[in-house]
């Protein structure tokens, strides 16, 4: 610890917070602490009421570190060292500036060396020097920590790999293994689905995926290029001595009594080798269908369907809309002693108690066909298909629905009339595809508005025609993003669902059997009372929930 300085042994005497005397007595009795703390300790006034002096008469802000989300791609760009000598700790960025908490911000040498060190301009904000000193802790605990979580690695295959071999050797050298556990724990902070390592031409990229969205978090030199991907490959149970073929693993890790799986795929690259690390947490399929984005009116619609005894329900979207987290949420109402729950996936994405899971393995010649046709022999009362994909899984499916199985699974359509038309194209007839399917809903994920700093405003007439929405009286109020620290100034924090359910009704199925375009079976669907996706969105655009901006994005 370093003694203050003297303008800010000045700010506490013109605060009148200690005379001079009492100042005196506190800076004789330091011994190597912070002056704050030594003033908290002899009972004179508490660190908080020092610090919030000291950030008023700087025109500074206060921040108590305990409410605020340290970025640990920040904390890492000082040592602990550094950290603990100038009693501060790096929390975040302003843009390309980086924030940095202080006791003392009036202590320039500290600031010096920080921005020479990071190359980085600065932006100061005072915190006490207990929480400064319990977040230095706290990062600094991250190298041994993660080590300890980290689920699944063979410390045989770990050292029979690694020995001989400089690159990969790299993997146990301390900075390595740090910066790795750093981006780790710093992605399940963020919120993070996914993580991507990308090899560049000079340098490895690092992204995460929030929200639906692309950050870029951080650039490290290419020389821990090697160790970084080494590290990851043997956490995930890969084969670290191939690069030239693609390879998937898993890995998993309880972070803040939260476990966390990562599902890992590399692919090689022209710069090395790309790997990319799905984030599945496994209280997000405990969700409740209100908790997903499900309004009351669609989720009455919902239930009139999955809690039948038969037929087929078919959850439609792109890669990431949330299928699989409804499917499971679906699960968990369904999830009962009396009832035989069987999936087949690929992969097993969610491992949940009492219900069996099948993994696809098409080396063992064990794809979704083959696995449906054990799965029937088994008795099932309920079946789940991670995706229909070809026509022999799809007449299975169908057919498994006609015959007393309830049956869901997902395919990969633009709207949910559109999946009637997709099955009889991939060779279904279409008098099965009628009789067997009894529910399609359409999905994607929209971010919703950080509740913090989202703000009012009245939009002009023509985007309101331009969304379809009518006017009949006053317009009405939307709300935009604006951002905060809260959300990492994107303005948005959360996602929830968007929802179309088309019920198969009797005159819809007629319109299957006719083999009637998309268009007329959605037509007639919303006569029926189905919601698009649009209309969806904009009603939660209208209440405040999310930005009609957002709507638009994800519905267009």
């Amino acid at each position: 610890m370093v003694r203050v300085s003297r303008r800010l042994e000045r700010i506490i005497l013109d605060s009148k917070l200690l005379t001079e005397e009492e100042l005196e007595e506190a800076l004789a009795a330091q011994n190597g602490k912070g002056l704050p703390r030594v003033i908290q300790e002899l009972g004179m006034s508490s660190e908080e009421n020092i610090a919030k002096v000291i950030a008023d008469s700087m025109k500074l802000e206060f921040v108590k570190l305990d409410d605020y989300e340290i970025d640990a791609s920040a904390s890492i760009l000082v040592s602990d060292y550094t950290a603990l000598k100038h009693d501060l700790i790096p929390i975040g960025f302003n843009g390309d500036r980086l924030i940095v908490a202080m006791v003392d911000p009036a202590n320039i040498f500290a600031i010096d060396d920080i921005q020479i060190m990071t190359k980085k301009d600065i932006d100061i904000v005072v915190a006490t020097e207990s929480d400064i000193i319990s977040a230095i802790e706290k990062f600094s605990r991250l190298d041994n920590s993660v080590d300890d979580m980290v689920e699944n690695i063979s410390s045989e295959f770990e050292d029979e790999e690694i020995e001989g071999d400089s690159e990969e050797g790299d993997v146990e050298e301390a900075p390595v293994v740090k910066l790795v556990n750093l981006i780790l724990m710093e992605g399940i902070r963020s919120r993070a689905s996914d993580i991507y390592i990308e090899p560049q031409e000079k340098d490895v990229r690092v992204r995460y995926r929030i929200d639906g969205v692309l950050h870029e978090a951080m650039r490290s030199p290419k020389k821990v290029q090697g160790g970084m991907i080494s590290r990851i490959k043997i956490m995930s149970g890969m084969d670290i001595a191939e690069r030239r073929k693609p390879q998937d693993g898993r890995f998993g890790i309880t972070a803040n009594n939260e476990p966390v799986d990562f599902r890992v795929a590399s692919l090689p690259d022209i710069y090395g080798e790309l790997i990319v690390m799905r984030l599945l947490r496994k209280d997000a399929v405990m969700l409740e269908l209100t908790d997903l984005g499900f309004s009351k009116e669609s989720l009455g619609r919902f239930e009139s369907s999955f809690t039948k005894p038969y037929g087929a329900i078919l959850i439609t979207g792109p890669t990431g809309s949330g299928k699989t987290t409804t499917l499971y949420g679906v699960l968990n109402i369904l999830n009962d002693i009396a009832k035989n729950l069987i999936t087949v996936e690929d992969p097993v994405e969610y491992r949940v108690a009492g219900i069996n899971q099948i993994q696809v393995n098409v080396k063992a010649d064990l794809s979704f066909a083959a696995a449906l046709r054990s799965i029937l022999r088994q008795d099932p009362d309920i079946v789940m298909i991670g995706e229909i994909r070809d026509e022999e899984t799809a007449l299975i499916a169908i057919e498994s629905a006609l015959t007393g199985h309830l049956v869901l699974s997902t395919l990969h359509t633009n709207d949910a009339a559109g999946s009637l038309t997709r099955l009889t194209e991939m060779g279904i007839e279409p008098f099965l595809v009628a009789s067997g399917v009894d529910c399609v809903i359409a999905q994607r994920l929209a971010r919703l508005l950080c509740k913090e700093c989202k703000e009012p405003y009245e939009p002009t007439e023509q985007l309101l025609k331009d969304m379809g929405i009518e006017v009949t009286g006053k317009i009405p109020t939307l709300y935009r993003p604006k951002g905060c620290k809260k959300c990492n100034n994107t303005g948005y924090k959360g996602r929830l669902g968007l929802y179309e359910i088309l019920l198969v009704t009797e005159e819809i199925e007629r319109l299957a059997v006719k083999e009637a375009t998309s268009e007329e079976i959605k037509r007639v669907a919303m006569e029926q009372g189905m919601r698009t996706l649009r209309h969806d969105g904009i009603e939660k655009a209208l209440k405040g929930i999310t930005s009609i901006e957002e709507v638009a994005r994800v519905t267009s």
